[in-house]
């Protein structure tokens, strides 16, 4: 694909993302508390980016976590040591923020537990694998997971852990 091909659609994409974040009526960008919508979006992004997979449960294939750590940009500059995916439909993960608040790791009262098991893929860097060649072993767990969630559509920004 051209370098044209590749910046029309993404300036387009850009100018449509900038003028849903304008207030009507003027030309400045929503904050919610100390953050801009841009940074909302991207922290939105970022969770799925990183946690959610709907379409792959796989429990026999070795290779998962290599490639899609990989593919989902977490072993550029470093191996992220550790990430979990959630094979279950965006829907079903957006409900947890539903749920009961509860303490997060860090302190924070904005974390939500799933009343249900949901399949997940538990990623951990092998203690041999060392940037640029990150390698990652794989466990495929049912348990209930904990997540961040902030927004005026209250959805999951962060996971915390799975129990």
């Amino acid at each position: 694909m051209t370098l044209e091909r590749i910046h029309l659609p993404l300036s387009l994409l850009l100018l449509l993302l900038l003028s849903l974040l304008l207030q009507p009526g003027g030309c400045q960008i929503i904050i919610f508390g100390n953050e801009t919508g841009v940074q909302r979006f991207w922290r939105l992004h970022k969770f799925q980016r990183q946690h959610m997979d709907p379409e792959h449960l796989t429990t026999n294939n070795t290779q998962y976590c290599n490639l899609m750590m990989k593919a989902r940009n977490m072993t550029k500059g470093i191996c992220k040591p550790v990430n979990t995916f959630i094979h279950e439909p965006k829907e079903i993960v957006d409900a947890v923020c539903q749920e009961a608040n509860i303490t997060c790791k860090n302190g924070q009262p904005n974390c939500h537990q799933s009343s249900l098991p949901l399949n997940l893929t538990h990623c951990r860097q092998t203690g041999a694998s060392k940037y640029p060649n990150c390698q990652y072993r794989a466990s495929y767990l049912t348990k209930q997971i904990i997540v961040a969630c902030e927004g005026k559509v209250y959805v999951p920004v962060h996971f915390d852990a799975y129990v």
